[in-house]
C-alpha cells in the first residue's frame, strides 16, 4: 500500500514515517533527504538542484515530481511507499496522482498529524535545548507553520474528495500516535484483502 503523511513541522511526520516503514515493511520517502542525495551524488539532477538553492530559489514542482517517479517507477517499491510530507501542496498532489496512475498506483491512505502551534512551539523549544539545533527557534517555527497552514488546505479538500483522509491527534505522546497509525493502516489492508479476495471470487464465477 501507499500512505500519504503530512503536518506541520515539529508534528513527528519523520518519526511516525519511519515507524510505519519498519512495522509495515514500506520504504520511505522524504523529500528533503531525496533533494540531498542527489546533491551529495553529484548527479545531473543534483547540480542543478544545488545550483537552485545556492541562489536562493526554491526547487520546482517538477523537479521534486522527477524525483519521485524514480521511486514509483521502481518494481521494488510498487505500492509500499510512504511519502513524508509529501505533497505539500495542490499541485504536487495532482502530479503525484497522475504518477501513481501511469504505474497503475494509488494512494491508499491519506494520515494527517493534527498539532497546534502552541504545541509546535513547545517541541521546538525542547528540541532546541536538547540536540542544540541553530534552525530551531521560535521565530521560524512560525513562519513554517503559517506557511504550511495555508499550503496544506487545498491538499486536505482534494483527499477529502477521495475520502482517503485520516486526521490524527498529534498532541498525544509518540507511541499513542504510533498506536494510532497502526490501527488505522491495519483496518485499510484488511478492507483492501477483502476487496481483493471478492475481485477474485467474482473473477472465478465468470
Amino acid at each position: 500500500m501507499n500512505i500519504v503523511i503530512f503536518g506541520p513541522p515539529g508534528a513527528g511526520k519523520g518519526t511516525q514515517s519511519n515507524y510505519i516503514a519498519n512495522k509495515f515493511q514500506l520504504h520511505q520517502l522524504s523529500t528533503g533527504d531525496l533533494l540531498r542525495k542527489e546533491i551529495k551524488d553529484q548527479t545531473k539532477l543534483g547540480i542543478e538542484i544545488s545550483s537552485i538553492i545556492n541562489t536562493g530559489n526554491l526547487v520546482s514542482d517538477q523537479i521534486v515530481s522527477d524525483l519521485i517517479e524514480k521511486y514509483i517507477s521502481n518494481s521494488k517499491y510498487k505500492s509500499r511507499l510512504i511519502f513524508d510530507g509529501y505533497p505539500r501542496n495542490l499541485n504536487q498532489a495532482k502530479n503525484l496522482n497522475s504518477l501513481l496512475i501511469k504505474y497503475d498506483q494509488k494512494i491508499d491512505a491519506v494520515l494527517k498529524l493534527s498539532v497546534s502551534l502552541k504545541t509546535i512551539k513547545k517541541r521546538i523549544s525542547e528540541r532546541k535545548n536538547l540536540e542544540n539545533r541553530a534552525d530551531d527557534n521560535e521565530e521560524i517555527a512560525i513562519k513554517r507553520y503559517l506557511m504550511y497552514e495555508k499550503n496544506i488546505d487545498p491538499v486536505i479538500n482534494f483527499y477529502k474528495e477521495t475520502n482517503l483522509l485520516k486526521v490524527i491527534n498529534g498532541e498525544t505522546s509518540i507511541s499513542e500516535i504510533s498506536d494510532e497509525i497502526s490501527r488505522i493502516i491495519k483496518r485499510i489492508k484488511c478492507w483492501l484483502w477483502e476487496i481483493r479476495q471478492y475481485k477474485y471470487a467474482v473473477k472465478e464465477i465468470h
